[in-house]
């Protein structure tokens, strides 16, 4: 997106002197729901006002609490990143951050995280270590103990709710079935792979009587996972969904899991499983993680052929969207037997 075509308090917030705090240079990133603004030792992310059916941040009312929402839940895992809310101020023709005029958006304040201690760095960087994951396992295991589990939470998983999500995204790949990332056999095996799991709700119900569908994170892969030090941060959990969010532990196990088998890190990802299972005392995990792994990887892949199909993306990020979907449908298939 070219500059002039950002939001007017996005261009003011790339400037250095807009900030309280020393800042020698402001980057920006995007993503198709964030302005994330880089600048000095904090990070201030505001919501675009977009409506994609699965979110919706398209008032600054709406846009105001999920920014709430957004910090209350990551201060679960992340207590010292998640720092504040803030807002901007429109003065005049100026834009304020914190400022006393009329509030015209909302934006959640973290402390910036060491970029060479992103997972994913580790991870291209052939860093990652067992003891990196059992530091994730260390973190977790108490995180869910204490997560959210009411009757009302609990409902997310029975079969008919889990199937929400999981069918809901063969409808919306239907249209992109023949293409080179998603052929029509593969799309079929495994949506037949999904339906036929979920025609046991047996299955389901064992895991609820077992206590373990959480308010979990929902979004748990090496993209929001940071090391520091000693320290582990797990941040950028879904806010503005429940139903993406209240979930088997499992699910949210399942998508590191397949992060990692993505990557190429087999032994890592069943090192990461049998750490987890063996800490929380999950004996059952496993029987689960097939499925729930080719439902994580299935929705990577549509996320890349929905990227891949933006008509406001250049063609070097068409065809590597592409590519990583495809990857992503092999490895559903590869779960779904």
């Amino acid at each position: 997106m070219s500059t002039d075509r950002l939001p007017p308090f996005i261009r003011r917030l790339q400037q250095p002197e807009s900030y309280p705090h020393p800042v020698d240079h402001v980057r920006l990133v995007q993503t198709h729901i964030s302005y994330v603004l880089i600048a000095g030792d904090y990070v201030y992310k505001f919501k675009k006002p977009v409506d994609f059916g699965f979110l919706d941040f398209t008032t600054l009312e709406k846009r105001r609490y999920y920014c709430e929402q957004e910090l209350l839940l990551n201060r679960r895992l992340c207590p010292d990143i998640y720092l504040d809310t803030v807002t901007v101020t429109a003065a005049g023709d100026d834009h304020v951050l914190n400022g006393s005029g009329v509030v015209v958006e909302y934006g959640v304040k973290m402390a910036r995280m060491p970029e060479e201690g992103m997972m994913a760095n580790f991870i291209g960087a052939g860093k990652l270590e067992k003891k990196h994951l059992d530091a994730i396992v260390a973190t977790l295991v108490p995180f869910y103990d204490k997560a959210a589990g009411d009757e009302r939470i609990r409902e997310y998983g029975t079969a008919a709710k889990v199937a929400v999500n999981v069918l809901e995204n063969f409808s919306q790949t239907e249209g992109f079935v023949g293409c080179d990332a998603l052929g029509g056999d593969r799309f079929q095996r495994i949506k037949a792979y999904a339906e036929g799991v979920l025609a046991r709700p047996e299955l389901f119900e064992a895991r609820r009587q077992q206590g373990r569908i959480r308010d979990c994170h929902g979004d748990l892969y090496s993209a929001n996972i940071c090391f520091d030090g000693d320290r582990v941060h797990i941040f950028d959990c879904i806010e503005f969904n429940e139903r993406f969010r209240f979930s088997d532990v499992a699910s949210d196990i399942a998508f590191l899991a397949m992060d990692l088998d993505y990557h190429g890190l087999p032994e890592m990802s069943r090192h990461f499983v049998d750490g987890f299972a063996a800490v929380s005392g999950d004996g059952d995990l496993a029987g689960m993680l097939p499925f729930y792994k080719c439902y994580r990887a299935y929705v990577r892949g549509k996320i890349g052929l929905f990227t891949a199909h933006d008509p406001k993306v250049d063609e070097a990020t068409r065809a590597n969207c592409l590519a990583a979907a495809g990857r992503y449908f092999e490895l559903a298939e590869r779960y779904a037997c």
